[in-house]
């Protein structure tokens, strides 16, 4: 089930950049210093090694203890290779069914290396999916496409429910000990009788915890000090926060 939504995050995008020119692939996105195409390739990239973690996790952990002790950006993997844009495709297509096929494969209980802490093997596609969607919004944002909310976005909202923690440790802060609920499009996460609560749209809430959005232009509301904090911080992925996106961008 999360396989098939992957790989139906990936055709969405796919069509987004069948209808792109070699000037499309190469326009500018919001992340600065990024083309349409470097965004491609850390997707294809980022498949590659997710599907490591799966079938080597041995082999996977040396290599992200030596890229992480070489001081390297994770950011940085895969804007280096200045292929075509139709080579990134092709090399985001297979990548993308390769990973699937050896999510689909394992044991569904294995825990895999990432670069933040093991994860499970659902948390391993979950992140897939919200690589995808998020780094297919800075293509649409880059060309001045619009698109519809997927209902594939639960997946990302779920992710970045659980990662509140992650998000004040990610910025040097300490992690609340206080619940954290968040109310989104009839989606729920987080006990009700919580005091600290994020509510509006679901695909607000996703832009944030993604950091394609910065909090000011979009509807979501926070109530209670912890959750307010969080809205500024939010982030559902392993690594820095990064700058993020300013207000009105």
């Amino acid at each position: 089930m999360l396989c098939d939504d992957l790989l139906e995050e990936r055709a969405e995008l796919d069509v987004v950049l069948d209808r792109l020119d070699e000037d499309g692939w190469r326009a500018s996105t919001p992340a600065p210093g990024w083309q349409v195409v470097d965004q491609v390739l850390h997707l294809a990239r980022g498949d590659d090694e997710a599907r490591w973690s799966v079938t080597e996790p041995d082999g996977f952990r040396a290599h992200r203890d030596r890229v992480l002790s070489g001081g390297r950006e994770l950011t940085d993997v895969g804007t280096s290779d200045r292929s075509t844009g139709r080579e990134a495709r092709e090399l985001l297509r297979r990548s993308g069914d390769s990973f699937a096929t050896a999510a689909r494969a394992a044991d569904p209980a294995v825990r895999v290396p990432w670069y933040g802490p093991d994860m499970s093997l659902t948390s391993a596609v979950t992140a897939r999916i919200m690589e995808t969607w998020a780094h297919g919004q800075d293509v649409v944002d880059a060309l001045g496409l619009a698109r519809d909310a997927s209902p594939r976005l639960r997946h990302v909202a779920h992710l970045g429910w659980r990662t509140v923690a992650n998000s004040f440790l990610a910025n040097g802060r300490p992690a609340p000990d206080v619940p954290v609920r968040i109310e989104l499009d009839g989606l729920a996460y987080g006990p009700e009788d919580a005091c600290d609560v994020v509510r509006g749209p679901l695909i607000d809430f996703c832009l944030v915890v993604t950091r394609r959005r910065h909090r000011d232009d979009t509807a979501l509301v926070a109530e209670g000090p912890v959750a307010d904090e969080w809205l500024t911080i939010a982030q559902c992925y392993a690594g820095p926060p990064g700058a993020g996106r300013r207000p009105g961008a």
